[in-house]
């Protein structure tokens, strides 16, 4: 029974990786080889008007290939890993119906996760007056604060959440408000799920110095080709600073630049340093979390076995 289960799931192929690494024209490549569509996972190129800070791929690049999850939404609307879950399946969905294969490519490696392993997201939108509270606590009293309140009620999400990520301590104790249960708990049982999709991981990962060269080398582009004019004009149409969105990397640094509060040349080194932090915590998730085959992007020939 179980070789049968395994044999009426449907594929789906995983491009992942740290970012500048080429998922994007790997992923290209590959669906035109095997009839696929992309969907990104990337939880900042689903915004809308933001283009280079993102590094998002002209419609010219593509191809041909259709791309989905790509300027979904506008820089102030509300994005979370339960409303990509729930577009994202859409167009698995609709991927399936037309006989071809999802190739799914980006670096957010949890969102890739709830859609892979059909996360069950409480709904905790409705009411934001806990969360309010909670930020308002740990304003008046330091981040230390609440995350003591946190170890008091699950002390292992304590021990796995850094005092100074207030979002996610308050998630967890706003979970724990709402359900009853620890999220650590939750997160056990959601890990142990088996993915209703036969999935098959290609990781690119490639030498460290030479990822390095390539992020600066990337940041430099994005000032050329009009980032800072790209984040100014975000200012002009009235989308705050404070935004989710605008709180992405090679935003919130260009913006702290036309505040006045750092130099341009300070700025890019932020934005470099920032995205090279990022990609080694996309690596390192990748490990941790995936069971997939790891290419080698300096070497040209172990890309193509997989073609």
């Amino acid at each position: 029974m179980k070789g049968n289960d395994i044999e009426m799931k449907k594929k789906v192929i995983v491009i992942g990786g740290a970012t500048a690494t080429g998922k994007t024209n790997l992923s290209i490549d590959l669906a035109k080889k095997i009839n696929g569509e992309i969907i990104s996972a990337d939880s900042m190129q689903v915004y809308k008007k933001m283009n280079i800070g993102t590094a998002k791929l002209p419609v010219e690049e593509m191809r041909g290939i259709r791309h989905y999850m790509i300027d979904e939404i506008y820089p102030d609307e509300e994005f979370s890993v339960a409303i990509f879950q729930k577009k994202a399946k859409g167009y698995l969905n609709q991927i399936f119906e037309k006989g071809s294969i999802p190739i799914i490519t980006g670096g957010t490696g949890f969102y890739i996760n709830a859609l892979l392993n059909d996360t069950e997201f409480i709904e905790t939108e409705t009411d934001h007056t806990y969360r309010h509270r909670m930020y308002e606590v740990a304003e008046q009293n330091g981040n230390m604060y609440i995350h003591d309140i946190l170890r008091k009620v699950d002390p292992e999400s304590a021990n796995s959440i850094h005092y100074n990520n207030v979002k996610r301590v308050v998630r967890a104790l706003e979970y724990h408000e709402l359900t009853g249960r620890k999220i650590s708990e939750h997160n056990k049982e959601e890990k142990g799920k088996i993915s209703p999709y036969e999935v098959k991981f290609i990781l690119l990962n490639m030498d460290r110095e030479l990822l390095y060269d390539r992020i600066n080398t990337r940041v430099d582009e994005m000032i050329r080709i009009g980032l800072v004019d790209e984040v100014q004009n975000l200012l002009n149409e009235g989308y705050d600073q404070s935004l989710v969105s605008m709180q992405g990397l090679g935003y919130k640094e260009i913006i702290m630049y036309l505040k006045e509060k750092i130099t341009l040349e300070e700025a890019v080194e932020k934005l470099k340093q920032g995205t090279r932090n990022f990609a080694k915590r996309q690596i390192t998730w990748f490990k941790h979390q995936t069971n997939g085959v790891w290419v080698d992007v300096g070497k040209p020939h172990s890309i193509h076995k997989l073609m």
